[in-house]
């Protein structure tokens, strides 16, 4: 097995890693940015090293410097996370030129699937449908239109790399294709640093649905079932869950999806983790394919949930060179092997009230709900701080119950004891959300959201944490002392007991 790993990356997710690593007995490096000095990530690793600026081309973006942390500490392998350097095909080949096992993909498989234009070729080539389009490497803006023109509008474009909305523009008037094609080659030049675009059919109102796959070096392939991710504002997912609704809606739907993901994974010689994303025509149960996430995606923790599988200590196994050690009834994509329901929440630092906007600041009270069932991926807590230089999720919320009828009744009593105090957040908004008559039909797709809640407003109601610190402050009681009882004291030893630090 490997023996140390280094996570290149911050937050919740180098956090997750290295509980994983800790269980197989692996000794982890943690790495940091000038912002990050204070993180708890920094404090959960064995070692943690300092590697840059605070802005992430300074540091979670270089590639020798976090190769060069490795070299320094003893780091055998090194997990990427999600973000940042997770599918650059270059970082993937520098760590196998230095002899550091990389816990992901190929760097060849990687630049196969990476680019949304290069993934549908291997689509096709696999038989794994694909909605009409046109996917002409360097196409010139002329050409572009022509096949707009011919595929007819509306039309999606899309940047041939990176995700997460950016890039992507729907023209429905070919007057607009001009403008829009500037708008979205630009912004995925900035983003990923290639503008390079294509052009498909746009499917209107479409569920997103993704199959979470692994993949050993010995042939073996398995489809851990599906997460529905149909919950997006802007192309940002706000509720994941797994299993789809979709699948009882369309008998057959799930049999056919995992043939086609594991087609694709043999086809591209994929070995490790992945997720294989689709659009699924709610009135048809057609689905074409969308891309290959080749790494771990942010909402892994439903299918571990539903399955029993620790996904990250999968991926430290394939890295090793060793075999997948899963269930014959897993590797075959059993349904009936699915344990349960499971909905993860993702909360972020933002205002809903005032348009989404970001917030940042010190956290100055947190209190994460607990029980049995209940789940809390977080890089946060009391006395750290929300920076402008990196993405806004605080925690991943994720609840577990034997059925989606008892996983929402839970995660809303989960959101409503999960308090934060410095930086507003979406809590409000999501409890709005899973109140919902459609959430509860399983009634949406991915414009629902923009639908149901055009100007969203919060409630007028005072939460009663509030009115307590209030309460105190104007009987000349201290906020802190309020606060310091909401605390959890194994988060507030940030003494770096663990650290070597270089």
């Amino acid at each position: 097995m490997i023996k140390k790993v280094l996570v290149a990356n911050r937050g919740e997710i180098a956090i997750r890693v290295f509980r994983a690593a800790r269980e197989l007995g692996i000794r982890t490096v943690a790495v940091y940015s000038e912002a990050d000095r204070n993180a708890r990530h920094t404090a959960f690793a064995d070692d943690a090293v300092f590697i840059g600026g605070s802005e992430p081309s300074q540091s979670y973006l270089r590639i020798d410097a976090i190769l060069d942390a490795a070299i320094q500490t003893g780091a055998d392998a090194i997990h990427p996370g999600y973000g940042f350097l997770s599918e650059r095909a270059e970082f993937s080949e520098a760590c196998r030129e230095r002899e550091i096992a990389f816990v992901g993909p190929s760097p060849e498989a990687m630049r196969a699937l990476g680019g949304k234009i290069e993934a549908k070729k291997i689509a096709v080539q696999a038989g794994v449908p694909i909605s009409p389009g046109f996917f002409e490497p360097n196409a010139s803006p002329e050409r572009l239109r022509e096949a707009a023109a011919d595929i007819g509008y509306p039309v999606m474009l899309k940047a041939s790399a990176g995700g997460g909305g950016r890039g992507m523009r729907v023209v429905r008037d070919p007057e607009r294709f001009a403008e829009e094609l500037r708008i979205a080659s630009d912004e995925a030049l900035k983003g990923f640093g290639d503008g390079t675009m294509m052009v498909e059919k746009l499917i209107e109102a479409p569920r997103h649905v993704e199959v979470q796959i692994l993949a050993d070096s010995f042939g073996s392939v398995a489809a851990l079932f599906e997460r529905e991710c149909s919950l997006q504002r802007r192309h940002q997912k706000l509720v994941e869950e797994a299993p789809s609704v979709a699948m009882d809606e369309f008998p057959g739907l799930w049999e056919r999806m995992r043939d086609a993901s594991i087609a694709l994974a043999k086809t591209a010689g994929y070995v490790g983790a992945g997720t294989v994303e689709f659009m699924v025509d709610p009135s048809t149960g057609a689905f074409y394919f969308l891309e290959v996430n080749a790494r771990l995606q942010v909402e892994h923790p439903v299918t571990e949930a539903i399955t029993g599988v620790d996904l990250v200590k999968q991926q430290l196994r394939v890295a090793a060179g060793l075999p997948l050690e899963l269930s014959p009834e897993l590797m075959a994509g059993d349904r009936r092997a699915i344990q349960g329901h499971a909905i993860e929440i993702r909360v972020v630092a933002e205002d809903p009230a005032a348009g989404f906007l970001p917030s940042v600041g010190p956290i100055l009270g947190w209190a994460e709900p607990s029980g049995p069932g209940i789940r809390v991926d977080t890089g946060y807590g009391p006395n750290t701080e929300v920076s402008r230089f990196y993405d806004s999720l605080l925690a991943k919320l994720i609840v577990h119950a034997p059925s989606r009828k008892e996983a929402t009744a839970k995660l809303k009593l989960a959101l409503e004891d999960f308090h934060l105090l410095g930086v507003a957040s979406n809590i409000a908004y999501a409890l709005d959300v899973l109140e919902h008559p459609d959430f509860a039909a399983g009634k949406f797709d991915t414009h629902w959201l923009g639908r149901a809640f055009p100007e969203w407003k919060p409630s007028t109601s005072i939460p009663a944490e509030l009115g307590t610190l209030v309460s105190m402050a104007a009987g000349g009681g201290s906020v802190t002392a309020v606060l310091s009882q909401r605390r959890n004291s194994v988060w507030d030893q940030t003494d770096g007991f663990r650290n070597a630090r270089a």
